[in-house]
């Protein structure tokens, strides 16, 4: 997300509730969610990706995502549905509930293939809970998610566009941001 203010736009001013403070949100959204299996309840976040497939029609599913730098980061095997559909169009979407939100960031991913940038983020996903390694221009690793197919998986950056937060708490709230 860029360094500069966002453009806002408050989507409950017909209830006369204030806009949402973003720095709230990008707050919560820094800090390491937890995604580890057998954490689930209030605690357990699920990132859902959501791409284009060649038709047009929209594929969803689950992905372990961490951010770093601005930006959040995921992987997938070449062969998965969201992979190629991501190659082919790089405009992608992720949901989340976090403490207080449900937020859906919108923008384009692109495949990270730099080998320093890539042990980086394999360090930072390390310290989430998964601990791969750097090999054939992705990452691998003893295990992965069931449907994750067989290595290596390839990790992607998700740069947001667009913002989108509905408070789960009073007063409530609904705010679009534009980076």
């Amino acid at each position: 997300m860029a360094a500069s203010e966002p453009t806002v736009k408050n989507l409950a001013g017909l209830y006369d509730l204030a806009p949402l403070a973003w720095a709230d949100i990008r707050h919560r959204l820094e800090g390491n969610l937890t995604q580890a299996p057998d954490t689930g309840g209030p605690t357990h976040h699920t990132f859902w990706l959501s791409t284009i497939d060649a038709g047009g029609r929209p594929h969803m599913t689950a992905v372990g995502a961490f951010w770093d730098d601005e930006r959040y980061y995921f992987t997938g095997s070449p062969r998965s549905r969201k992979i190629r559909n991501v190659e082919r169009d790089a405009r992608c979407a992720l949901g989340i509930a976090i403490s207080g939100y449900d937020v859906a960031l919108e923008g384009r991913a692109t495949r990270v293939t730099d080998d320093a940038r890539l042990q980086h983020l394999a360090a930072v996903f390390a310290e989430g809970g998964w601990a791969p390694t750097v090999a054939d221009g992705g990452f691998t690793h003893e295990y992965s998610a069931p449907s994750a197919g067989p290595p290596p998986w390839y990790v992607y950056e998700f740069v947001v566009e667009d913002a989108y937060a509905v408070s789960t708490e009073p007063p409530g709230g609904a705010t679009r941001w534009t980076f």
